[in-house]
């Protein structure tokens, strides 16, 4: 594990950011050296933070590949019909280092609890970092649109170096806690904007089932409506990113895509068995002129059959 006091020497790096680029399985995460370092040393993931190696959000292909693990901070740990795949920390770190070690994978997005366990690991180095910043809407809760920030501020996310910010922005018009949502939602970005930091907003428009499931309306009317509300937020919008779903039906998302200018990457969302479904959906909407990469995280962490490498190297490859 690369996590070390600020001045001594790092000990050797047998951590899960030691696994290998060839594919091979990650080492396995010591969550007592972990653990050691949280007691003892909580200043270790400041002092690895501030030491961490950079690079600009974009590289030279102007494209990017972020795999995402905010979801267990909105109580969301499950993938398919495994409940609680999610709750393993070690396991799920392990996938998160042996995906980022793969060529053609840009960062990730998580949450401060997931990102200091990656600091300590050394797996940041290089890549960049993206901080979950509104993870109040717990699933299933009966306040889940009313999606506070509970997650990252723009000055934790400027005081540790770290590249961008996410939010999750779900409005349900028959849902008074949209409205706190979109209004926290407008600061956010006034904020981030102030620093010179990107936010990537990610919308939709959602409803409640009768027995009041929340659900989000992939229509290509609703994403449109949705990409339309999150792109007049703010004060300005020169530093707002978009975080767009794939249509229900994908031949709609050139139509859905023209009604901003704001850059976008696509959100991968849940794809079930039919993985290669999902990889064709995301080609498709890769051409459009304003989308520039892939958010994805449980569909490449956790895929059907088991193969972190595979899917993650798929992935990389549609861009």
């Amino acid at each position: 594990m690369r996590a070390g006091r600020g001045g001594d020497t790092p000990p050797k790096d047998n951590g899960a950011a030691g696994a290998s680029a060839s594919g091979s399985a990650p080492t396995a995460v010591d969550v007592s050296e972990l653990v050691r370092l949280r007691t003892h040393h909580p200043e270790a993931i400041a002092e690895a933070a501030a030491r961490r190696p950079r690079r600009p959000l974009l590289d030279e292909a102007g494209r990017l590949m972020i795999v995402a693990a905010d979801h267990p901070a909105r109580g969301a740990l499950g993938v398919g019909d495994r409940k609680l795949a999610m709750a393993n920390r070690a396991d799920l770190l392990e996938r998160l280092c042996l995906a980022l070690s793969r060529p053609g994978v840009d960062g990730v997005l998580a949450t401060a609890d997931i990102l200091d366990d990656l600091l300590l690991l050394g797996a940041l180095d290089g890549k960049v970092v993206m901080g979950s910043m509104n993870r109040g809407g717990l699933q299933g809760a009966r306040f889940e649109l009313d999606d506070r920030f509970t997650g990252h501020r723009a000055e934790d996310i400027e005081r540790l170096g770290f590249d961008a910010g996410k939010l999750l922005l779900r409005i349900d018009y028959d849902d008074p806690g949209s409205l706190t949502t979109l209004e926290s939602t407008a600061r956010a970005i006034d904020d981030m904007a102030a620093r010179g930091l990107p936010l990537f907003v990610e919308p939709f428009i959602s409803r409640r089932t009768p027995e009041g499931k929340l659900g989000n309306d992939l229509s290509a009317e609703a994403v449109t409506r949705s990409i339309a509300i999150a792109s007049g937020l703010g004060g300005t919008s020169a530093y707002t990113w978009l975080k767009v779903p794939v249509t229900d039906n994908p031949d709609d998302m050139a139509e859905v895509m023209a009604t901003s200018t704001l850059p976008a990457v696509l959100l991968g969302g849940e794809v079930g068995d039919d993985q290669d479904g999902a990889y064709e959906k995301w080609r498709g909407a890769l051409q459009l002129p304003t989308v520039r990469g892939l958010v994805v995280g449980r569909s490449l962490l956790y895929p059907a059959d088991g193969d972190v490498t595979a899917a993650v190297d798929t992935a990389v490859g549609l861009l």
